[in-house]
């Protein structure tokens, strides 16, 4: 009977000795994984960054082609920037009153 159970706490030794191996695994790879998160979230900030500013000098440009127009000079780009802001004056004389 002695020997049955001294195979049975060899076992059982051996088979926690396995679940705290797979455990100690586990938790380098989670801690893997969460610097890997913290990487990629860091990595999707400087993207959406760059996304957003990117972004900025596309309206940018499109304002600029619209003032411009196609073929069109400086000369005229100005008079139509003059013609705007002489719109907006009046728009703000008539909130004024």
């Amino acid at each position: 009977m002695d020997s049955n159970q001294d195979q049975l706490v060899i076992r059982l030794k051996e088979k926690i000795d396995t679940v705290v191996s797979l455990l100690e695994k586990s938790e380098e790879e989670r801690e893997k994984l969460q610097k890997e998160k913290v990487q990629l979230t860091e990595q999707v900030k400087l993207k959406l960054t760059a996304f957003e500013e990117l972004e900025r000098k596309y309206e940018s440009l499109k304002l600029a082609k619209a003032i411009l127009g196609s073929g069109e000079n400086s000369h005229d780009a100005k008079i139509k920037v003059n013609r705007i802001v002489r719109e907006i004056d009046k728009c703000i004389a008539l909130l004024n009153h």
